[in-house]
């Protein structure tokens, strides 16, 4: 059977060169790709890429996605630090995992999410 190996989601957002900022300045990610007609860029932190594009028609809703880490305090730390719109606190979820969450300027909201471990 063929192995998955990264996942690049599509976000929509109402200002691109904002969004930029935001996923740079208070998420930690790196600009990597912008296209020349402003539309579409890729931010990329790790292995995590994620794909923005402008949707000036705002025909799409914002979306939810979840990235995984083994440093969860550490991570909502320095996002505190940052500047970042914390939208929670970290909660512990009764399906075995332990999250908090931010949104970006057009309400997508990224899910930070850390699986516990047998013991806790």
């Amino acid at each position: 059977m063929a192995t998955l190996c990264r996942i690049a989601p599509e976000l929509p957002v109402s200002d691109l060169q904002k969004s930029i900022e935001y996923y740079e300045q208070q998420l930690g990610f790196r600009l990597v790709m912008k296209m020349p007609a402003g539309d579409y860029a890729i931010v990329e932190r790790d292995e995590i890429a994620i794909h923005l594009f402008r949707d000036s028609a705002q025909s799409h809703s914002p979306v939810g996605i979840h990235i995984f880490t083994g440093q969860l305090d550490e991570l909502r730390a320095e996002l505190r630090r940052r500047g970042a719109r914390l939208s929670q606190e970290i909660v512990r979820k009764p399906w075995g995992t332990r999250d908090f969450r931010v949104k970006d300027h057009s309400g997508n909201e990224i899910k930070f999410t850390e699986p516990l471990s047998h013991s806790e």
